[in-house]
């Protein structure tokens, strides 16, 4: 009988994660009663419900709140729905593993998941790319033009992210290969290598936009204080913090997910199981913090949180309104 066949039936850690038998902790947990739940699958688990609710509410205050329709919010929107999905994905993925064990379950969980956190990662080079036009463009990005390329870039956006997810589903998986699994199964490795590259390409694209937005940002800071006629502390204070958020931005998206792209090209499907969780759980921490980074920071979000939740606005409490460009 085939290996990853028999780990299915003793309750293995996510059905989609390739494991083996030369794995000391994966024989610890072949001895455990069959309904025994993987530690790992219940951090997932949390983090997919945390993931959810958090970007559920910036859905929810996007989508009821008419003065948010620019399209930096728009933007902001896609990619909470996208982690939104993630989260949601992660949570019946939990759910499928422990009551339902299908292949063909297991084949539309991974592609909702792929499709999903393409989708993030998609959104946020979309927004990157909205904070570069914001200010290399800066007389002209409230134009009609501007919303074109914003609706453009979420058609390329959730279009390549569909037809990612939908891949395992068509047939590009190794069920009925498993000599050509991956370290996430049911995905072959061409796939996963596919989906890393797609990764180091987003990642490179973003890194050279930040460079743009600081080159920018440290331009125009020196620019004002030229026209004040001396270089104030405050002048080195801005552009110091705007550049440290940049570093911010990138380090945290970079951290989440460059282990998990990397091991993805370098792993195989006979190493250790938990070597793929401890990569990936950091991957889920990244659609975690983006509605913090993107979101409850933005001064308009807060004003409208504030209405939801506390049912009035207070005018005592002032919001300074923001620009796509404000890093």
């Amino acid at each position: 009988m085939n290996e990853s066949v028999t780990l299915n039936e003793t309750r293995a850690p996510l059905p989609w994660i390739q494991t083996n038998n030369g794995n000391s902790s994966l024989e610890l947990s072949s001895k455990l009663p069959i309904f025994a739940i993987n530690p790992w699958d219940i951090m997932l688990c949390i983090s997919g419900t945390i993931i959810a609710c958090e970007n559920a509410i910036v859905v929810a205050i996007i989508f009821y709140t008419p003065n948010l329709r620019t399209p930096m919010f728009v933007l902001i929107g896609s990619l909470a729905t996208a982690d939104l999905l993630a989260g949601v994905g992660l949570i019946l993925n939990f759910i499928f593993q422990y009551v339902i064990q299908s292949e063909t379950i297991s084949l539309i969980t991974v592609g909702f998941l792929v499709a999903s956190f393409t989708a993030s990662v998609s959104s946020l080079l979309a927004i990157t790319v909205d904070r570069y036009l914001s200010l290399y463009n800066a007389l002209t990005y409230y134009s009609e033009k501007t919303v074109l390329c914003i609706h453009m870039m979420l058609i390329i956006t959730w279009g390549v992210s569909l037809c990612l997810g939908l891949l395992p589903v068509l047939g590009w998986n190794c069920l009925e290969d498993y000599s050509t699994c991956s370290i996430v199964k049911p995905l072959t490795k061409s796939n996963v290598t596919l989906l890393a590259a797609s990764f180091f390409f987003i990642f490179v694209l973003m890194l050279h936009l930040y460079i743009k937005i600081c080159k920018i940002i440290c331009r125009h800071a020196h620019q004002i204080a030229l026209q004040q006629h001396f270089l104030t502390a405050s002048h080195y204070v801005a552009t110091k913090k705007g550049v440290s958020t940049l570093a911010i931005i990138l380090g945290t998206f970079g951290a989440s997910w460059l282990p998990f792209a990397i091991y993805c090209v370098v792993g195989d499907s006979h190493y250790p199981a938990v070597y793929t969780y401890a990569t990936l759980l950091p991957a889920t921490y990244n659609s975690m913090i983006n509605p913090i980074i993107y979101a409850y920071r933005n001064q308009e979000i807060q004003r409208s949180m504030w209405v939801l939740f506390c049912g009035c606005f207070q005018a005592k409490v002032s919001f300074r309104s923001r620009s796509p460009s404000d890093v």
